[in-house]
């Protein structure tokens, strides 16, 4: 198996329908051993029976804004899996309000909460973890079209995947002197807990689904895959790279045609069809 022998860290779980869920899966069929982590009590419920599905009995509390719980991560990777070969970070929030109307309206509060969640936990994760991540391995984390692109009700999310993307570049040549390779998967929408708060969003997986070149959406069994590639020493040559994993939909300049969550047509070039 291509990942046997492999260790690491998955962290920003939710539940089985997750990207992060599908990342696992696709790791521990390749033989890789992991590590979990849950943010509260009521993660914990969640999360501790997945990593038993995967053969794990690792799990730790971890809030990616506690100073506290990074600067101990290291010390129980170290005492229960020695050094770790990567790290998954599948960690992105923004307050509600700043996903609704527009987005010159973010508040500074949400704006350094979506900043210091979803982009400066890369950092002070990866930090955290760099004394037992092992020379060869690798990082990973998550991103989405709305960092590059306009996206409807993305908003302060779309400015911050846009920060992690450039993080990404400036990890990838920081640690490349360790062999160390850092990179992001954009995944198209699919319908995880995370998505859940963003507006409108039956109609953006749609849209997708029709205008996608494969006419289909996404799955977390599509990701897990990619990442999986990623993560293990398949792409010993690949660092600083936002690989799209969306069906192809970041290709096209405009759609072809659109629906409504009913079935009726918005747009179409032909109208026949």
């Amino acid at each position: 198996m291509i990942m046997k022998g492999k260790k690491g860290l998955i962290v920003g779980v939710a539940n089985a329908k997750s990207i992060a869920y599908g990342i696992a899966e696709a790791c521990h069929k390749a033989g890789a051993q992991m590590a979990f982590t849950y943010l509260n009590d009521a993660l914990k419920k969640r999360v501790e029976p997945i990593a038993a599905e995967f053969g794990s009995k690792f799990v730790y509390e971890l809030d990616v804004n506690n100073p506290a719980h990074l600067d101990g991560l290291a010390d129980r990777l170290k005492a229960d899996l020695g050094e770790i070969d990567f790290l998954v970070h599948a960690v992105a929030y923004a307050p509600k309000e700043a996903l609704e109307g527009a987005f010159i309206d973010t508040s500074k509060e949400a704006f350094d909460i979506a900043m210091g969640t979803s982009v400066y936990s890369l950092l002070s994760l990866t930090r955290a973890v760099a004394p037992v991540l092992k020379e060869g391995g690798s990082v990973l984390t998550l991103t989405y079209l709305g960092g590059p692109k306009f996206v409807p009700h993305y908003n302060v999310m779309g400015v911050a995947k846009a920060a992690l993307e450039s993080s990404v570049r400036y990890l990838a040549h920081d640690l490349g002197a360790k062999n160390i390779r850092v990179n992001a998967i954009s995944a198209g929408p699919i319908k995880t807990l995370a998505a859940s708060g963003i507006g409108d969003f039956r109609m953006i997986l749609r849209y997708n689904e029709v205008n996608a070149p494969l006419k289909r959406n996404v799955t977390t069994e599509d990701v897990g895959k990619s990442a999986m590639y990623l993560l293990s020493d398949l792409a010993s040559g690949v660092t600083g790279e936002i690989h799209y994993v969306d069906c192809g939909y970041s290709i096209m300049g405009m759609g072809d045609v659109a629906t409504d969550a009913d079935g009726n047509t918005i747009l179409a070039w032909d109208a026949g069809k």
